[in-house]
């Protein structure tokens, strides 16, 4: 058994998450095993993905390098729900740390399922089943009101956006893109919201951060109702997304934990299971790292797997590598991301988070 680890000072705070649906560090010792992940626990996702390209084209050699979409059935037992509750969320933008940019409001409303989908994060392929995933999913009810999560322009609204021409077979099904007001690194900021039940803008239309643009269906590629949201950088096209999770709005006090995870030799470890578990609580969470296409890591934190909506406080995470479990404790901060880094055999490395500053105003808008 290898283990590395450590639990840095408690930060109080109990919440639970549901599923209805940079400065350097070293590493503590302190040892501890994590239990396997069952696959029991791993109930169905919410939908496929296809692969033509989007508007703009896609050289051949990315085109080709993405499934055929599938279809399968919502689950129907598995992860239940333990509450539903969730802070509201910070004011976007919120950005209190190098390398955070919440942008962005969340685009289903407070009291609706408004979190992404454990098992079928950004860059994960439903264990083999799914074709990469491009964005995250949002399992609100059929007719749950969609939201613009930013200021900006419709660019598209529809039936077509993967190939760019009217499409009622498209995968995305009825769905809307907004190009934003405002910008990243000199580059233009783009949303998706998809397999959408009713469209209620147009193209050509400007709308602001929180207005309704089209309710919540199963059009497309989807075997139940959600909303499948992506956030895409310098162009409009399928291989130009990041991670969601890395860009809207945490709920206030909760944070997000992202990663990279490498082996020893600091080549990434696609779809490596990650566990997180909670030293306030005892709960778990899951979190795989992205495959090795079409997905992109974060531009400035050039990570390879993120979870958002984890409330502050101490936290232990396990990777099962090499025949032994690695360990190590951290505290997760609130309204911003906390880092770490592993690297195989030579064990974790914590990046310590700045102490917050006054959370109850917000930063300067892009």
């Amino acid at each position: 058994m290898k283990c590395r680890g450590g639990y840095p000072s408690t930060l109080v705070l109990l919440a639970a998450l549901a599923l209805s649906a940079c400065a350097r560090g070293g590493t503590a010792d302190a040892g501890a095993t994590a239990a396997t992940p069952s696959p029991d626990s791993r109930a169905r996702g919410l939908e496929g993905q296809g692969s033509p390209p989007a508007p703009g084209g896609a050289p051949a050699s990315e085109a080709t390098a993405v499934p055929t979409p599938i279809r399968f059935a919502l689950p129907t037992a598995g992860l239940s729900p333990v509450s539903a509750w969730r802070p509201p969320p910070y004011p976007a933008p919120w950005a209190i740390r190098p390398g955070d940019h919440f942008y962005f409001a969340r685009p289903i409303p407070s009291g609706n399922v408004n979190w992404a989908h454990p098992l079928y994060r950004y860059g994960n392929t439903y264990f083999g089943e799914e074709s990469t995933h491009t964005g995250i999913d949002l399992g609100a009810d059929r007719d749950t009101p969609v939201l613009a999560a930013g200021a900006g322009e419709v660019v598209w609204a529809g039936y077509g956006l993967y190939r760019g021409s009217y499409d009622t077979n498209d995968p995305y099904g009825l769905a809307i893109a907004i190009r934003h007001d405002f910008g990243y690194e000199d580059q233009q900021l783009f949303t998706i919201y998809a397999h959408l039940g009713e469209v209620s803008v147009w193209e050509g239309e400007r709308v602001s951060a929180g207005q309704p643009i089209g309710v919540v269906g199963d059009t497309g590629h989807a075997s139940g109702p959600h909303l499948h949201f992506e956030v895409r950088i310098g162009e409009n096209r399928y291989f130009a997304t990041r991670n969601p999770e890395l860009w809207v709005v945490p709920p206030e006090g909760w944070g997000v934990l992202a990663g990279r995870v490498m082996d020893a030799r600091g080549d990434p470890l696609p779809e490596q299971s990650i566990v997180v578990r909670s030293l306030e609580t005892n709960r778990r969470w899951e979190v795989w790292t992205y495959v090795s296409e079409t997905v992109r890591s974060d531009d400035e934190l050039h990570e390879n797997f993120a979870i958002s909506d984890l409330p502050a406080g101490p936290y232990e995470v396990t990777i099962n590598y090499d025949d032994g479990a690695y360990t190590a404790g951290l505290l997760v901060r609130p309204g911003q991301t906390n880092f770490l880094v592993f690297r195989g055999s030579r064990g974790f490395t914590i990046e310590p988070t700045p102490i917050p500053p006054n959370l109850s105003v917000p930063p300067t808008p892009p």
